[in-house]
């Protein structure tokens, strides 16, 4: 190693190079770093591999959530024995000979980094056979060394074995999650996988049960097969051909929509993609055919030449540029949006007006420039207009804690002077006046210094979500057994996510067991379901959790209490009797936070008298 030498005139001292190459066993556990982030980055890669190698049949068999086995076997063209050892090292690819070749790129796998990462930080078993060799060749890799090779018997195509995943890296080991959701994360991956290639047969094994057996057939076959029946008839063809790109695969039905995003696939050259951008696109073309707040069902192809994008800016390879990708999101719109309005699907308008008052000026005539200036200068306007306007008129009239509200003025008798001292005196209150019904939406509760107005499906999933709460500490809630137990069938991660919440159901009331490999039996409700209703009742909640599930300080018991509150509280636009307004409004009050839902929007406003002659100058 090169020295170099300072003499000074007090010390002598000695300065060495300190840049040196890493050995090869830390730099693939590095590059691992990127590419094999969990069992379900392996199960990508490798299933990638499978389909480059021209399998029709590929096979996935996991054990532990993928953290002591992912397992792919397939039926392609195998390897030679040079090949197979090859595939272990460091950019080792088939796909790449120069630099324009990474900008025509058409396979799946392509970097040479996936098979130097999983053999960095697993255990790796292969054994791969072509069709023309008599043998096959057997290797075991550990620590990116190959410990042994061998000839072996095996049948043409490859098998490559992953295990005890990170077993030399314990602490991204200790970062990995549960296995019910390492196990979500990989039937995620392989569902992106199998559903660009409806052609190649396709199964899943967990711990010994299979979760997927998806034969060969078309893609809405596909999609049928992997998202479940309920979309057999709902599904709409979307096929576009242009001189650019080519758009083809289907769209859900408006009323297949979803309030979360699940159900949704961009795929690129039969490469799965994550696009915001496309995303919109879709949406704008549902834009008047579903609630905003939803998600429309779909599964997209863009064919377009590989000079046009790059897919080589993401280790993950999920996430692309395209070289005009203001074209591609007109095409997308219009492909979409053509498919709709070819099916005679179109916005069906809800109007909750009566028709005469549709008829009035104010609602038939244009709102002028005129109008509108002489609305914005008024008072009323003013005071509304303001963000969050009803903080900024507690604010400005010093309204006190919501218990104040009942507090009578100095000249009611004194049995009301004790009112809202106690919840059981403001049950008391409740019980003796009249409260009302605004829109099927609010209760208006009367008091001489002015009102309350309680939103009912907000204050209702502030009373569940702390019911739940106190289920699971300690107060089950009982459980009403069906007098005809029903079934429900899932999808295969619905499957999964339901086996997750199966022992905090049981807390909430929820008797359901499994019954075969994706159906469950339910054999008993709350008796706030109502019955005929117990598989609506859990497919919501499966799809609110799912709502919940994309926010990571939210605990798996938190999410399920949201969903559970937000699934059952009574909705807008039911109607409520007298007893009904009452009995909701004493449990919102003894409650522990009465003032707001557990995602903060308010469930209640108070309005005092004075602020009220003040708004209307009175």
């Amino acid at each position: 190693m090169k020295r170099i030498s300072y003499f000074c005139a007090t010390n002598y001292t000695i300065l060495t190079d300190i840049i040196h190459l890493l050995p090869d066993n830390i730099a693939n556990q590095i590059a691992a770093g990127e590419v094999i982030q969990r069992p379900g980055s392996a199960v990508k890669e490798l299933l990638e591999n499978a389909v480059d190698a021209g399998a029709d049949e590929i096979k996935l068999i996991i054990s532990d959530a993928g953290k002591s086995l992912v397992q792919v076997i397939d039926n392609g063209k195998g390897m030679s024995e040079t090949d197979a050892r090859m595939a272990f090292e460091r950019h080792a690819t088939s796909k790449i000979r120069n630099i324009d070749d990474l900008f025509k790129i058409k396979t799946m796998g392509f970097r040479g980094e996936a098979l130097a990462s999983i053999a960095a930080v697993a255990q790796v078993e292969l054994k791969s056979k072509r069709a023309t060799d008599e043998m096959g060749t057997y290797l075991e890799v550990e620590n990116s060394l190959v410990t042994k090779q061998e000839p072996v018997g095996t049948n043409t195509g490859t098998s490559i074995a992953m295990k005890n995943l990170f077993f030399n890296v314990p602490a991204r080991r200790n970062f990995l999650k549960s296995n019910t959701a390492e196990l979500r994360n990989i039937v995620d991956e392989f569902i992106r996988v199998s559903m660009a290639f409806p052609e190649i047969f396709f199964s899943l094994q967990s711990n010994g049960q299979e979760v997927f057996h998806l034969e060969k057939g078309s893609l809405k076959q596909r999609i049928v097969q992997i998202l479940g029946n309920n979309y057999n008839a709902k599904l709409v063809s979307v096929q576009e051909q242009t001189d650019y790109l080519n758009i083809m695969g289907f769209v859900g039905k408006p009323e297949t929509a979803k309030k979360t995003r699940g159900d949704q696939y961009i795929f690129v050259n039969n490469r799965f993609i994550k696009s915001a951008y496309l995303n919109h696109a879709i949406m704008n073309a549902f834009s008047e055919l579903i609630p905003k707040d939803s998600y429309p069902m779909y599964a997209l192809f863009i064919d377009l030449d590989p000079s046009q994008l790059d897919i080589n800016v993401h280790p993950t390879k999920q996430e692309i540029k395209f070289e005009d990708d203001k074209i591609v999101y007109a095409f997308v719109q219009s492909a979409v949006k053509h498919a709709l309005a070819q099916f005679s699907i179109t916005p069906t308008l809800d109007f909750d007006l009566d028709p005469t008052i549709q008829g009035l000026d104010s609602v038939s005539k244009p709102f002028t420039q005129e109008n509108q200036s002489s609305a914005a200068s008024s008072s009323l306007y003013q005071t509304f207009s303001q963000k969050n306007q009803a903080h900024f008129i507690e604010r400005k009239s010093d309204l006190k804690h919501w218990k104040d509200l009942y507090e009578p003025s100095p000249n009611k008798s004194n049995q009301q002077s004790d009112i809202g001292a106690t919840v059981s005196m403001h049950k008391d209150y409740i019980n003796e006046v009249e409260v009302f019904q605004l829109n099927l939406k609010y209760i208006a509760v009367p008091k001489d210094a002015g009102f309350l107005l309680v939103h009912q499906q907000n204050a209702h999933e502030r009373v569940l979500y702390e019911k739940y709460s106190h289920a699971v500490a300690g107060k089950p809630i009982a459980t009403q057994q069906s007098l005809f137990p029903t079934t429900i069938e899932l999808s295969a991660s619905d499957t999964v996510l339901l086996q997750e919440l199966l022992a905090d159901l049981k807390e909430l009331g929820y008797q359901i067991e499994l019954f075969g490999k994706q159906t469950f039996i339910i054999q008993g409700t709350p008796a706030d379901v109502e019955q005929g209703n117990e598989k609506g009742a859990i497919e919501k909640i499966i799809e609110q959790y799912k709502n919940f599930s994309s926010d990571l300080k939210f605990s798996k018991r938190e999410k399920l209490f949201r969903a559970l509150a937000l699934q059952h509280s009574i909705k807008i636009g039911a109607k409520l009797g007298q007893k009904e307004m009452q009995l909701l409004l004493v449990d919102l009050f003894a409650c522990e936070i009465p003032n707001s839902t557990p995602n903060g929007k308010p469930t209640y406003m108070t309005f005092q008298k004075d602020e009220l002659d003040k708004m209307f100058g009175r």
